[in-house]
């Protein structure tokens, strides 16, 4: 079955109304409702950005660079990793995922390399 990443991000162009928020399901049932469907793979929220480091390596050099990175105008809070049939399939789950309602979630389908 194919695995989804559920990317929560901060979303700043459409902010959340405090009744978006008071709406929304509680986590853990979200996430049980997901194990006992066993679309379930994994999730976490994340560290602030204060806390993250950038990687790149050039010229065969390692360079860090260490947060907060205040020109990002979205933050990554967190990930969740399902498994779905289809694409829409999904959309539907993150449509009812509590971070839905305060942040934005991106869907992306992994794909297999080689």
């Amino acid at each position: 079955m194919p695995k989804y990443l559920l990317l929560i991000t901060t979303d700043t162009t459409v902010p959340a109304s405090e009744a978006d928020r008071e709406q929304a399901p509680d986590v853990e049932a979200w996430v049980q409702r997901l194990i006992d469907a066993g679309s379930y793979v994994t999730g976490d929220p994340l560290q602030p950005a204060s806390e993250a480091a950038t990687v790149r390596v050039r010229g065969g050099k390692v360079h860090r660079t260490d947060g907060p990175f205040a020109e990002a105008s979205e933050i990554v809070a967190g990930l969740d990793v399902i498994e779905a049939d289809t694409m829409d399939e999904a959309v539907r789950i993150a449509a009812g995922h509590p971070m839905a309602y305060s942040y934005a979630i991106e869907v992306r389908e992994f794909t297999t390399l080689g």
